[in-house]
């Protein structure tokens, strides 16, 4: 499972994001999506731990708190939703 991690400032690091919940447990992997334009962060992230006991803590203690000056949310992650059979604008078959 992953926990989601919004309202991420611009400058976070994925090292950063990693210290921040290494507190509570051991850290798999972190993830900072970037803008594929600009390179920039898009303000949210996602970090894997090593058991759902230590990511539950992380969430309990780190939902609100403060990170690099921004108020943090912090959840679990929703599985992503399959794109597939939404429609997207545009042109579309007949």
């Amino acid at each position: 499972m992953s926990i989601y991690v919004g309202n991420l400032s611009y400058d976070v690091t994925p090292d950063e994001l990693s210290d921040a919940f290494s507190k509570y447990g051991t850290v798999k992997r972190t993830t900072i999506p970037t803008d594929r334009e600009t390179g920039r962060s898009r303000g949210f992230g996602f970090v894997e731990m090593v058991n759902e006991e230590d990511e539950n803590q992380a969430i309990e203690a780190l939902d609100g708190s403060e990170l690099m000056g921004r108020r943090i949310r912090v959840n679990k992650a929703r599985p992503r939703e399959n794109r597939d059979n939404q429609k997207r604008g545009g042109f579309q078959d007949a």
